[in-house]
Order: structure tokens, then C-alpha cells, then sequence
């Protein structure tokens, strides 16, 4: 097996969210915190060609990605800036590369069968609608009753499909791992001077994790190794943080025969896993 690179992703800004879409293409959600700007580039995710960049809106910080259903974005802003419940809706067109509407007394619930589920917070209760998906329309006023809605959105989140999605897990003496992967994971602790734990995946014969070491001046450094297992080698060793004070978890994981990685909190490698 090997780990070709296909591209990597830079702006100088931290990232805080990677989303891949189910059309191929990847969302990368970036903020400077002391600025209070918020930023988001979409890229084709196989060739890394960039379909927007930068893009802002009118709020420019206090707003979230909610989901991305048939290459339309759906933010939210927040009630209050230090509030963390959602408020409104804005639909945000990939292709067309524009808001394609907005409505501010809704609240995002879920999406299924092309209507957005959503409410509007009464006095003493919530109301429920669904509207169109590409327009914003009203279609349906559902009333107050929660236990219809919140069943729905229970098969809504059973339904979503991650089986292309491999995210590491910890690695400790409970975990059961056949061997060869075992063996090599085992081993890291007597040539390396880690702390914290091991997080590994495992597709196929290829091995990928990712541990801390503790540098001279105690901060730690965070290290991504991949180890082609029917082989028995290395094929790739990347330094994902070189100097950080706290463990970085979520530092890489996989959607189909594409390894993303998060590098220095601000790049994104993207790696194509080649049989």
C-alpha cells in the first residue's frame, strides 16, 4: 500500500472544521479568534482546485455550519455572541456561489426529503415548520407537538451513512487489535518517549496513528506515522504539531481511500491511500 500526496491546504489560519461533502468536495472552516473573522474555502477534494475561497458573510464570526445537503450550506448564527443556541438560517448555494436565502425566525432541527425541519421558540413551547430546501418557503406548519419531531429526527441521525469514515481510536491495553498492527503499536512505547495515548485506524493493511513526544523544554510534539503492514515498513512519518502545550486529538482521519491531515493547527494534507 501507499500514501500518495495529492495536495495541501494553506491559509495561515487556524482551522476548526473539515467537512467533506457527499458531491466530492471539502469544506474547511478557518477563524482568527482575536480578529473575530470567520472564513470558508471549498475545495475539489480530489484535485484540491478551489471552488470558493474566503467567503464571508454578513456575519463575520459569530455564525456556524449547521449541515451540507446537495451542495447547499446551511448556516446558523448564534442567539448571542457568547450564547452558544443557534438562530436563523442562511442557505448558502456551492455552486452558484451565493446565498440563496435567509430566514431569521427559524431555527435549523434537521434535514429529510428535500424539507428543512425547523421552529420558531413561543412563549411557553416551539412550533414547528418545514420549509423548502432551495428556496426557504414555508411548506408545512407542524404545530407544537415535540414527540412527532424529535422521533423523526432520531431516524434521521440513525439514517446518516458514515461507512466511508474511518476515525481513530485510542489505543491501551484493553483494545483489541490483531497483529501485525498489535505488535507495532506495542512497540512504540519502547522507541518513543510518548505521553498520552496512541490513536491508530486501520484500513486494510495499512496502519495509520498518531502520539505525542515530550520535547526538551516539556511541550510536547505531536507525530503521525503510517506502517504498510504486508510489508512491515513505514511509509510515511509527519510532524502534525512540533510545539504544543495541550494533547491534539482528531488530528487525522480517513473517508474512502482519502487521508486527511491536520498540520500546525493551520494546513490540511490530503493523502490518496493507493492499493
Amino acid at each position: 500500500m501507499k500514501l500518495k500526496k495529492k495536495y495541501t491546504h494553506n491559509n495561515k489560519r487556524q482551522i476548526f472544521r473539515l467537512l467533506p461533502t457527499d458531491t466530492g468536495k471539502l469544506i474547511i472552516e478557518e477563524r482568527e479568534t482575536e480578529e473575530k473573522q470567520a472564513y470558508f474555502n471549498c475545495l475539489n477534494i480530489e484535485s484540491g482546485k478551489k471552488i470558493f475561497k474566503n467567503l464571508q458573510l454578513d456575519e463575520k464570526f459569530w455564525l456556524g455550519i449547521e449541515t451540507i445537503y446537495k451542495d447547499v450550506i446551511f448556516f446558523h448564527r448564534f442567539t448571542k455572541p457568547d450564547m452558544p443556541q443557534h438562530n436563523g438560517i442562511i442557505a448558502f448555494d456551492i455552486n452558484k456561489k451565493k446565498v440563496i436565502w435567509k430566514d431569521d425566525n427559524h431555527t435549523f432541527l434537521f434535514i429529510k426529503d428535500e424539507k428543512v425541519y425547523t421552529f420558531q421558540q413561543m412563549f411557553e413551547n416551539r412550533r414547528h415548520f418545514t420549509l423548502n430546501y432551495k428556496s426557504g418557503e414555508v411548506i408545512e406548519d407542524l404545530g407544537s407537538d415535540p414527540i412527532s419531531i424529535n422521533l423523526l429526527r432520531e431516524d434521521v441521525i440513525a439514517s446518516e451513512d458514515f461507512s466511508g469514515y474511518i476515525f481513530p481510536q485510542k489505543f491501551d491495553v484493553s483494545t483489541v487489535v490483531s497483529d501485525p498492527a498489535n505488535q507495532f503499536l506495542k512497540s512504540l512505547r519502547e522507541t518513543h518517549l510518548i505521553t498520552g495515548n496512541i490513536e491508530f485506524a486501520l484500513k486494510n493493511h495499512l496502519l495509520m496513528f498518531n502520539f505525542h513526544e515530550i520535547n526538551s523544554d516539556n511541550s510536547l510534539k505531536n507525530i503521525f506515522k503510517a506502517v504498510d503492514l504486508s510489508k512491515g515498513k513505514y511509509i510515511l512519518e509527519e510532524t502534525l504539531n512540533s510545539r504544543t502545550n495541550a494533547f491534539a486529538p482528531d488530528s487525522f482521519f480517513i473517508k474512502d481511500d482519502i487521508l486527511f491531515l491536520l498540520i500546525e493547527k493551520m494546513k490540511v494534507g490530503v493523502y490518496a491511500i493507493v492499493i
